[in-house]
């Protein structure tokens, strides 16, 4: 034996392990609400693209309801929404998910939470997935939200999807330096 096999941390196996076909659908046509797109970037801390992250999303429906067997809201959860979402991003580092506004669901301290996205990043170098989340720039709830209310007023802004189109907004996400994505320790 000559030396070490090179260190990998997660491996190159994102593309026939764990991208799901149509992963960036999150509500099919049929879904109820305001249809909405998301797109970004993913940059590590020299402002590169990553062309080999995987980026998953949760959100709740139109209505505020997610589709699991833990969400004892009293409204029945859209047949056409899936509320899951995953994708690798491309050799530019980009992704996108097509999915519907989602509504406003009970925070922890009962409150309603402002609408957002719940994103997971798994990435070269990255040992344990990174969890954020993502508000929408031009929801007046986003003052109430007793989640975003935590993060530094000065941090804030890398948790806003910035509106690019009528139905579309941009969020991009930085792993590290300058304009560093808020990760929440759960």
């Amino acid at each position: 034996m000559r030396g070490l096999t090179p260190f990998q941390t997660l491996g190159p196996f994102f593309d026939f392990g764990l991208v799901i076909p149509s992963g960036e659908i999150i509500a099919d046509a049929a879904a109820a609400g305001r249809r909405i797109t998301v797109e970004g970037c993913i940059r590590d801390s020299a402002a590169n693209p990553l062309p080999d992250a995987l980026i998953e999303v949760w959100q709740a429906d139109a209505s505020g309801k997610y589709r699991s067997p833990a969400d004892t809201h009293s409204t029945t959860a859209d047949a056409a929404f899936n509320g899951f979402g995953r994708v690798a991003t491309d050799d530019k580092g980009t992704f996108l998910f097509r999915t519907v506004m989602p509504g406003r669901v009970p925070g922890p301290d009962g409150r309603l939470q402002a609408p957002h996205m719940a994103v997971g990043v798994l990435a070269r170098g990255i040992l344990t997935r990174l969890i954020t989340r993502l508000y929408f720039e031009d929801e007046s709830s986003n003052g109430e939200d007793a989640v975003l209310s935590l993060v530094p007023a000065s941090r804030r802004g890398t948790l806003l999807a910035k509106r690019i189109g009528a139905d579309a907004y941009r969020f991009d996400i930085v792993l590290q330096g300058a304009g560093e994505t808020v990760f929440f320790d759960v």
